[in-house]
């Protein structure tokens, strides 16, 4: 991807650069938050320089999108413990390296991005028999009916940050339009409190945030079996590398104010027998 490339896309766009800088960088680290050794060769064969992309972010900053991408990957390999074969959906996938760090070696992963974001990642780092990538905006619904035709039972969509970039009414048509086509798939994301939208900085390489939520549970009023299954306040956890933001953890309302979300869309009689197994062999 050469630096052309890199200022022709749009500021949403550019933060795929961001978070794989800072996995490259973390993986300088004999103790990483998060292992990512491919984050840090392809940041190597790309030669960019990310300084004016990340100038404005302070350690703490770092930190916390590294705390962030650990509970992702924390949540979806909890998925794949349960559906060993299952399919995980990384929508706005960027060019992050995530198949890599959760593959069991039965599931698939599918990355949704847009299409140019799509056309430099599969240069960069290619498809496999089960990793493939559709170039898609979210809210064109084509990529949801190419998905079903694969014709798997178990889905887990997740969505690091990307839907607060989202006015509601579209993150609400996103969320209608995979509850229809995979009832019982579950979805993971993480969300701002309305505070946050309203103070979150705009800068040109800070794009614009439009949806906060204010209630986890408000999403169970926009289509029938929408249901919260658990929530994440992931700043509130204990790491000495957050800096200042340490003290979240003592101020749990704080702590709240950006979390991980999950959900289960719907009910499918084998997802519900699938899930009931897996509780009984867990206790």
């Amino acid at each position: 991807m050469p630096e052309s490339a890199v200022r022709n896309l749009n500021a949403v766009s550019r933060t795929l650069l961001i978070p794989l800088y800072i996995r490259a960088q973390e993986n300088r680290r004999p103790d990483p938050i998060v292992r990512d050794p491919q984050a840090l060769e392809l940041a190597g064969r790309l030669g960019l320089d990310f300084s004016s992309v990340v100038s404005s972010r302070k350690e703490g900053e770092w930190v916390s999108m590294l705390m962030r991408m650990r509970e992702f990957d924390r949540l979806a390999r909890e998925f794949l413990a349960r559906h060993p074969d299952g399919t995980v959906v990384d929508m706005g996938c960027g060019l992050d390296t995530r198949f890599g760090r959760i593959d069991n070696g039965r599931m698939r992963w599918v990355g949704i991005d847009q299409p140019e974001v799509v056309g430099w990642r599969k240069d960069l780092l290619g498809e496999t028999p089960r990793s493939r990538l559709v170039g898609s905006s979210l809210l064109e619904f084509s990529w949801m009916d190419a998905l079903r035709a694969g014709a798997h039972e178990s889905y887990l969509f997740l969505a690091e940050a990307v839907l607060y970039y989202l006015e509601e009414a579209d993150v609400r048509k996103l969320v209608c339009g995979i509850a229809a086509r995979f009832p019982g798939a579950g979805l993971v994301f993480d969300a701002f409190a309305p505070l946050v939208i309203r103070t979150h900085p705009h800068t040109p390489d800070v794009p614009a945030v439009h949806w906060g939520l204010k209630d986890d549970r408000d999403l169970e009023a926009w289509a029938p079996g929408i249901r919260l299954t658990g929530r994440s306040d992931y700043l509130g956890q204990p790491e000495p590398r957050l800096g200042a933001f340490r003290f979240l953890r003592y101020v749990p309302f704080m702590a709240g104010m950006i979390r991980i979300v999950q959900y289960r869309l719907g009910e499918s009689p084998a997802a519900g027998r699938q899930e009931e197994a897996w509780t009984q062999s867990t206790r």
